[in-house]
């Protein structure tokens, strides 16, 4: 058993969960502490809704138990105030004064359990554990595990506001936008506030998938439809039914592909590969890229039909050098997230100054994993200073893109084999965007697929190397 974990009955809590209880009454609020604090947790206390609205915004609790009476905004309240920052909070409701229609109603707004008092402590905690165990531990990864898009700038809220008119509608949407900004997260957001909400949200990243096997992917397959295809397999347009399908970065499809794939949006059915039966695709179709698919319209790498078919609704992210204000929340919200116990940092002024000067070409993908970076190097955990942290970890690339004077730019030397300057020149792309493989492929002028694939040929460093979470 891991070190940092604990036993808990017959299962296991890890010993950094957090829980934040509200009660108005300070007897009850120091029992509860009591009570949590004995089964290892890590508890905070809140007199009320305002005072603990203001704490989970500085540190999120995964778990809120509260009592539903109190002075200045009840429970009901102040449920909805946490859900509308972290959708996924666990929250316990407490009422000595239960009632059917109360509970019907807590439900309903999201609480995880409704509980009529008096409960017993241990009833509450091993309520708590389940809950909290039930419960999947996600970290970053667009997102991001967490359907919020952290800022506040005009440039923002424009995009939000128009991505919400969106979601209240069933037509396809094209969200068109730099790597890094966020484009999954909000086509999650998007899901999440539609009418389909509640039906499954299927991702495919059209770019990983090998060209001869995205149509199974998408399609799905009958038993023997193809070498290897040893039974019959639902492809992502079932798995989504009722719901939403993200295909990302749609630009990387092959052009093979797209007529079907345009079909398919036109008359809403398609066939399994193998089979002539028609399959109904009850799915609202949301697609992202990070390339100009007019400008590859008229170079002819990408269908005009399947364009104007998938464009009916255009939305787009800002990059985060066109919202700079948003940096100072943002670099506290992601090393709340990746310091120890969520604490947040103490930024300096002038380390928030750099911050806002750069170009960020890696957008907001790459302030989170810079931040990250940073956390993860021994004894830089509980202090930030400006001019160390700048120094190690901003990618060694000039604002506007030029290419980089490195060591590798001067090794290249005429009469090389084309190979081998190929893969120093990518090698130093690379190491210029810190990994990145959507920004390299841009920079480069190739595709993501073709990046991908000279790394695996040429046998180049894994993301993580870099550093990057993910692309």
């Amino acid at each position: 058993m891991p070190n940092h974990m604990k036993p808990v009955g017959s299962q296991t809590l890890g010993s950094s969960h957090l829980v934040l209880v509200v009660d108005d009454e300070a007897s009850m609020r120091m029992a509860l502490e009591m009570s949590y604090g004995q089964r290892g947790w890590q508890v905070e206390a809140a007199a009320g809704k305002t005072e603990a609205l203001d704490r989970f915004r500085k540190r999120r609790h995964p778990l809120v138990v509260s009592d539903v009476r109190m002075p200045g905004g009840d429970g009901f309240e102040l449920m909805r105030g946490l859900k509308g920052i972290s959708p996924e909070t666990c929250v316990i409701l407490l009422t000595a004064f239960g009632a059917v229609a109360d509970a019907v109603s807590a439900m309903k707004s999201g609480a995880c359990e409704y509980l009529t008092k008096p409960v017993t402590f241990s009833q509450l905690l091993d309520l708590s554990e389940q809950l909290i165990l039930r419960k999947p531990h996600r970290e970053l990864d667009h997102h991001h595990s967490q359907l919020e898009i952290i800022g506040s700038s005009a440039a923002l809220a424009r995009a939000l506001e128009q991505a919400r008119q969106a979601a209240a509608s069933d037509a396809d949407i094209l969200i068109e936008a730099e790597s890094g900004t966020g484009k999954e997260l909000l086509a999650r957001m998007i899901h999440a506030q539609s009418p389909r909400g509640a039906r499954p949200f299927v991702a495919v990243n059209c770019a990983a998938m090998p060209d001869s096997l995205l149509e199974s992917e998408l399609f799905g397959h009958a038993r023997g439809a193809f070498t290897g295809a040893v039974a019959a397999q639902a492809g992502k347009f079932e798995a989504a039914r009722g719901g939403t399908l993200l295909l990302d970065e749609i630009g990387e499809m092959p052009l093979s592909l797209q007529p079907k794939l345009l079909r398919v949006l036109q008359e809403r059915e398609f066939c399994r590969l193998g089979e002539t039966r028609a399959v109904r695709a009850e799915v609202r179709v949301i697609a992202t890229t990070n390339r100009n698919l007019k400008t590859m319209v008229d170079q002819g790498s990408f269908r005009a039909d399947l364009f104007y078919r998938i464009n009916v609704i255009p939305l787009s992210l800002p990059p985060l050098r066109e919202r700079r204000e948003d940096i100072r929340e943002l670099a506290e919200h992601f090393a709340g997230m990746f310091l120890p116990d969520g604490r947040l940092p103490d930024f300096p002024e002038s380390l928030l100054a750099q911050l806002e000067q750069h170009s960020w070409p890696g957008n907001v993908r790459e302030l989170a994993n810079l931040v990250r970076r940073r956390i993860a190097l021994p004894g830089v955990a509980h202090q930030f200073s400006g001019d160390e942290f700048m120094a190690h970890d901003f990618p060694r690339m000039p604002v506007g893109g030029a290419t980089p004077t490195t060591a590798s730019a001067i090794a290249l030397s005429p009469g090389m084999s084309w190979q081998t300057a190929e893969k120093r020149l990518l090698e130093m792309t690379l190491a210029a965007t810190a990994g990145n493989r959507s920004r390299a492929a841009e920079m480069l002028g190739i595709s993501l697929r073709t990046v991908r694939n000279k790394i695996r040929e040429y046998q180049l460093p894994s993301r993580r190397d870099y550093g990057y979470i993910h692309d």
